[in-house]
């Protein structure tokens, strides 16, 4: 069976290494896909991840069996659509089920009706009324996000008045989002522990894969600003098997259901940002596709064959599926540009891959990389997931850091605390 994945992160390059396990796999295309990932797929630069004609073309032209679209992007703008139009099956939601990603107000009003547990939210398109509002309830910190795709920043979690007002301004006001942020979400901040949960479904089933836990901020000890991610562990403790099922029942299933009752039914990876208080779990976030870098820590664990799990999803067979994991514990630390998520500058050389890519337990997902003469030189704020598995957590941990530290660029930064808090 040849594929092609759509992408050119740290996310394709766990699906594609995962997907190569499987005695199905034939040719693996990637498009863009990147330094790191034309080790393991052919990739084809000149397709951009949002360029549906494009991918459609190219799929046709390489005679693919099977499309993964994983980005938020192109899933919002109705890539997978393009490609059943063109007698291609692909794996993740249409266009009117990826609005759950696509649009924040879309999400919190679909919770309020239908009774999913979230915090409690207003949506505006007007800064003076949005700032009146925050003034008036004088509760902080507070969260503002902006409504569309931000790539993982465009939420604030504002500490006091000043930074709810300068967020909604931004936002609002100064554009720092574009049409993203002509719409806000600001809603009441939950404490608590979050848990990532990635879970499979065709419409009528629903599979949670393996909790994660990501660490957004991007300095130690949850300090700085909000990034699309700079590390993971799996499975989240916080995640207990009391978590799971008041999950299951007040959260998965009922959004399945309600996707379906509107007439939106979600097929693909629908990934549940929680924030679990006292015991009770609430949504944060929805996301239409495999987080990022939650994949890079939940797929090697993952025993099933890949393209099994796929397939059930767009044949609608996923009830006949027994997923098995590994008892194993996962651990990813991102290596970023110096200055990431603001202004960073890319092209220094990475040296040290050589020597920590040989490890049985270590795997370096590449996001953001260039091949160019036989070295690989930083391409990206988030350059690459330096993830490996042990008997525990804490032996998963020391692998991936004792890599991290085999590696090397100039300007080089990674939180040193990944998965302390679950230690």
């Amino acid at each position: 069976m040849d594929i092609l994945v759509i992408g050119g992160g740290g996310r394709e390059h766990a699906i594609i290494r995962k997907i190569k396990e499987s005695p199905d796999c034939g040719t693996v295309y990637c498009a863009p896909g990147n330094g790191g990932i034309a080790a393991d797929a052919i990739c084809c630069p000149e397709v951009k991840a949002t360029d549906i004609d494009g991918a459609v073309k190219l799929a046709l032209e390489k005679k693919v069996d099977f499309v993964i679209v994983a980005p938020d992007d192109p899933l919002v703008a109705g890539m997978v659509d393009a490609m059943n139009a063109a007698g291609l099956p692909a794996f993740g939601p249409n266009k009117a089920a990826a609005i759950i990603e696509g649009s924040k107000a879309f999400s919190k009003d679909l919770m309020k009706k239908y009774g999913i547990p979230t915090a409690q939210y207003e949506v505006f398109t007007d800064a003076a009324k949005a700032i009146e509002y925050v003034r008036a309830r004088g509760e902080y910190p507070t969260v503002v996000k902006a409504d569309g795709l931000a790539l993982g920043k465009g939420v604030i979690i504002a500490k006091d008045e000043a930074e709810a007002v300068a967020a909604i301004t931004d936002m609002l006001e100064g554009n720092k989002f574009g049409a993203s942020g002509s719409r806000i979400v600001i809603e009441q901040f939950l404490e608590g522990p979050e848990v990532s949960v990635l879970a499979l479904t065709d419409g009528n089933v629903m599979i949670p894969l393996t909790s994660a836990m990501d660490h957004k901020r991007a300095y130690d000890r949850d300090e700085g600003l909000n990034t699309g991610g700079m590390g993971t562990i799996a499975p989240n403790p916080a995640f207990t098997p009391e978590v799971a099922e008041k999950a299951m029942q007040r959260i998965f299933l009922p959004t399945m259901e309600a996707m379906k009752k509107e007439g939106r039914t979600f097929r693909g990876c629908l990934f549940f940002g929680l924030m679990v208080v006292g015991g009770e779990p609430y949504v944060i976030e929805y996301n239409c596709r495999f987080g990022d870098p939650e994949t890079q820590v939940v797929l090697p664990l993952l025993e099933t064959d890949i393209m099994d799990i796929i397939e059930a999803v767009w044949e609608e067979k996923l009830d006949e599926l027994d997923i098995k994991w590994s008892d194993q514990a996962c651990a990813c630390v991102v290596m970023a540009s110096g200055g990431y998520p603001e202004k960073y500058e890319t092209g220094k050389e990475i040296s040290g891959l050589d020597e920590n890519g040989q490890c049985p337990d270590v795997f370096v997902y590449h996001a953001g990389t260039k091949l160019d003469g036989g070295r690989f030189y930083t391409a990206g704020g988030r350059v690459l997931g330096v993830t490996a598995t042990g008997s525990d957590l804490k032996s998963a941990l020391d692998s991936a850091y004792k890599a991290v530290k085999g590696i090397s660029f100039e300007k080089a930064h990674y939180r040193t605390d990944i998965g302390k808090k679950a230690l």
